[in-house]
């Protein structure tokens, strides 16, 4: 496999994991509102569930895609075959654009994933260079230490005390850290900061830490989908009040933790969200929770995600809806037959030309009952985007006469190659 054709079958599915997170994610916002008054767990594990479902469905189509799986899986990514057609000789469209283009959307998305990917290995560094510098605190470890034994937590959790911190922080992806804020631990009463680490052990508890790490790489492989954003967003505010839960029961007292979270408010709380940290929420919400447990009202707000995804969906059915009638080429009574003076050779592009390109560019085209070529797609790649793509606005210049099923002209799906060779 070339290199230019292993840049093409990753454009692809990055083109398709648009609509498959889309789906995804209007099937969770579903599930969310239809848990709406269940649990904070019920709630978390759909969001885990669908969040690791946007990711491992573009890898089994990329999968699929390098090994010539199952058809359509190597061919011409989904979402393109969606968007608009090339209608007449001059107008290329969306399509053409992004099949010509494809090589910059991959080496765009590259260069993101690695700027981000970068970001979180820096974040996880600095945690790891904070457990070993920073300074402890030998009454608030050992506090922790008997706290740990408490929630049946066998595995050592260290504690350190750093200045330029909002609030406590579990971090780590090995060993578990326990961030505190030196404010915290200056100006809290130690009832309060005893609460406040409750909430951190009950992260320790559930390996919150290591979820969250996971969270952190697939938003940093799928940054550009909102999807993934908005799951993970509802994945951490519900890993918050799972915790609080936890720790108010292990505590015995709901209020205490109330009262330190609303401490930590006064303290002028700001959201400080490390990429590898274990943290998240609303504050107030998480307040009102503690003190007054009570199911959430659905809000039309809550609702949003799902209508706009679904307008998504519906925009999607309603350009393939015009394609539900065409006939399979081998369905026909009569074939469809190029009117050959329409049909001009395409141009070999000067920059294929000048890397000397080859290849063979399989086309699937739907021609209308006008004869006109109503959509054209590359099924197979010749491994060269511009070969292809001149090979397509060729096709889409021709005239045939329609193919008939019975006595009546439909639209059929029919296929061509292009052999592009400099011997």
């Amino acid at each position: 496999m070339t290199g230019q054709e292993l840049i093409g079958h990753v454009g692809a599915t990055l083109l398709d994991s648009v609509w498959q997170c889309a789906l995804i994610g209007l099937e969770a916002a579903c599930a969310m509102i239809g848990l709406r008054k269940a649990r904070p767990q019920a709630r978390y594990a759909v969001g885990c569930v669908h969040l690791l479902l946007c990711l491992l469905w573009p890898v089994v189509e990329l999968a699929a895609r390098l090994h010539g799986g199952a058809a359509g899986a190597s061919g011409a990514p989904v979402l393109v075959q969606m968007l608009p057609g090339v209608g007449d000789a001059g107008n290329r469209g969306l399509q053409g654009f992004l099949q010509a283009h494809i090589s910059w959307l991959v080496a765009g998305w590259a260069a993101c994933a690695a700027a981000l990917g970068l970001r979180l290995a820096l974040g996880l560094v600095w945690v790891g260079r904070v457990a070993r510098v920073h300074r402890s605190d030998a009454h608030w470890n050992a506090k922790l230490a008997t706290m740990a034994t408490q929630f049946g937590i066998t595995r050592a959790v260290r504690l350190r005390v750093v200045d330029a911190l909002a609030s406590p922080v579990t971090a780590g992806w090995w060993r578990p850290v326990v961030l505190v804020p030196a404010s915290l631990v200056s100006g809290m009463p130690p009832t309060l900061l005893e609460a406040l680490l409750a909430h951190e052990l009950a992260h320790v508890r559930r390996f919150d830490y290591l979820v969250n790490l996971a969270q952190s790489v697939i938003e940093t492989v799928l940054f550009y989908h909102p999807v993934v954003w908005w799951l993970s967003h509802r994945i951490r505010a519900e890993r918050e009040l799972i915790a609080d839960d936890i720790a108010a029961r292990q505590l015995g007292e709901p209020r205490r933790l109330a009262l330190a979270l609303s401490e930590l408010e006064r303290l002028q709380f700001s959201t400080h969200h490390l990429a590898q940290a274990a943290n998240g929420g609303d504050l107030m919400s998480r307040i009102k929770q503690l003190v007054r447990p009570e199911t959430q009202v659905l809000s039309w707000k809550a609702a949003l995600p799902v209508l706009a995804m679904a307008a998504a969906c519906l925009a999607g059915c309603a350009g393939t809806a015009s394609r539900s009638d065409a006939l399979e080429y081998d369905a026909l009574t009569t074939k469809p037959v190029a009117q050959f003076s329409s049909c001009a050779k395409p141009e070999y592009p000067h920059e294929s030309l000048a890397r000397r390109a080859q290849g063979t560019t399989s086309l699937r085209f739907l021609i209308d009952v006008n004869g006109s070529v109503a959509e054209a797609a590359v099924a197979k790649s010749s491994g060269d985007a511009l070969l292809d793509e001149a090979a397509r606005v060729a096709i889409a210049k021709c005239r045939f006469t329609p193919g008939m099923a019975g006595s009546k002209p439909v639209r059929a799906w029919a296929a061509v190659q292009y052999v592009w060779s400099l011997g």
